[in-house]
């Protein structure tokens, strides 16, 4: 496995400067920075749409650069592709094996692509097949696979050429929590063994267990960048209480009902203007930043504030993008 490669004199596996993917009046990479460093695990974070596959798809040398700088593992995407391809592995969103071959030959027949010999294909697809706990399962056909079995052999083929980067399209999107846990095993032990990863997913709790460092991506904009920790150090409270009020309209007549709305609206804004709080409000409730969430409920109650359900939670990357955006990761 490579540990901390270095690319020329640079320890950095991507940089991009200005960069621009546009298609037709459509710009989906809206001039974006950003550095990678070799042995880092670098997410971009953000709703569908946001721009984090368009990006991911010109590291990967697969859509050219509109406008901008990029550079991958110290090559040239426009230029000097098939060198970044030999080094890269690549796990696309969608799911690209072979249902006519075996799990093994999945690995072994990718790695032919490489020029790997025979035996050496074989001996990596055994390897892998350990690595992603699929050598039980080596002579199956891939269509016998569950989802989170297909997404650990998509892994293991990306990684038949030794790869130095690793990109990955929202890698757990559609598996249960049980896959998704032993897929972020897997890829926290390539972290560990130096291999640089890149990946877009939408999954705040994804970016938060795995990056080492971020970009919260929205509308072909990087928003903001950083630590998991240090983004909701520096965007949110410690703490957030979210309230959830009945429903208007139980037990009363309709304009009563409206009537208690409008009055408990009325209070929740005074308390938390009273309080020096800051508020969120969702479809379903109100979110209350506070950094100390227990306080602020007894606090909100002594102003006559109660809600029907009330939950103290810490801050997540979640918070981080409602406050920078205004809107919901995940809508």
């Amino acid at each position: 496995m490579p540990h901390h490669r270095r690319y020329g004199d640079q320890v950095t596996a991507v940089r991009a400067r200005d960069l621009v993917k546009q298609f037709g009046d459509k710009r989906a990479v809206d001039g974006i920075d950003f550095d990678i460093a070799v042995g880092e695990t670098f997410a971009m974070l953000g709703p569908n749409g946001a721009g984090k596959s368009s990006t991911m798809k010109m590291v990967s040398t697969v859509s050219p650069v509109t406008s901008g700088r990029l550079t991958v593992l110290g090559f040239d995407p426009e230029t000097e592709g098939r060198q970044i391809r030999a080094r890269l592995g690549v796990v696309p969103q969608e799911e690209i094996l072979d249902h006519a071959l075996t799990v093994r030959e999945n690995v072994t027949v990718y790695g032919r692509y490489f020029d790997l010999s025979r035996r050496e294909a074989a001996r990596r697809a055994d390897e892998l097949l350990e690595f992603v706990r699929l050598d039980e399962r080596a002579g199956d056909f891939v269509r016998s696979l569950s989802g989170g079995m297909k997404r650990r052999l998509s892994i293991a083929r990306s990684m038949v050429n030794n790869p130095d980067l690793i990109l990955l399209d929202e890698p757990t999107t559609g598996l249960d929590p049980q896959a998704r846990h032993l897929l972020w095993e897997r890829l926290y032990q390539l972290k560990q063994q130096g291999v640089t990863l890149l990946l877009t997913t939408h999954y705040m709790d994804e970016a938060e267990q795995l990056a080492d460092r971020l970009v919260i991506m929205d509308q072909g904009r990087i928003v903001a960048e950083g630590t998991p920790r240090g983004l909701i150090e520096t965007h949110c409270s410690r703490d957030v209480v979210e309230l959830r009020f009945a429903e208007p309209g139980l037990g009363s007549s309709t304009s009563a009902a409206e009537g208690d709305d409008t009055e408990t609206t009325r209070r929740l804004t005074a308390a938390i203007e009273a309080l020096g709080l800051r508020s969120e409000e969702l479809p379903d409730r109100t979110l209350v930043y506070a950094d100390d969430g227990e306080k602020a409920i007894t606090a909100l109650a002594e102003r006559h504030v109660l809600a029907a359900s009330t939950l103290v939670r810490r801050s997540t990357l979640e918070d981080v993008f409602l406050t920078l955006t205004g809107r919901s990761l995940i809508e």
